[in-house]
């Protein structure tokens, strides 16, 4: 059984069970990104917070992204490895690698 869910059910879920992990505004990003990837490929994915926490992080600006890997220099370096999009802050979310 699969329910669908809006911007708010993914927040909220979110609130309840990890609310420290995600800005609002990564979690927009990250919802965004899910989204997409549903279109894309047809498949419906489940939300599981806790695997979600352990799958994406959010950074707040390229220079901290850098820091966490060795083998980002640039963005580009970051398409090269791994799922990202950038926030409207600049921030990023990406898929860890």
């Amino acid at each position: 059984m699969k329910q669908t869910i809006n911007f708010y059910d993914f927040q909220t879920a979110f609130e309840n069970s990890r609310p420290d992990n995600f800005t609002r505004e990564g979690l927009e990003t990250l919802f965004e990104m899910l989204e997409e990837y549903e279109e894309d490929t047809g498949e419906e994915l489940e939300l599981d917070v806790i695997a979600l926490c352990c799958d994406f992080t959010e950074y707040e600006s390229l220079e901290e992204l850098i820091s966490a890997y060795d083998c980002i220099e640039t963005e580009d370096d970051i398409a090269d490895h791994t799922w990202y999009r950038q926030t409207e802050s600049n921030g990023y979310i990406i898929q860890n690698f």
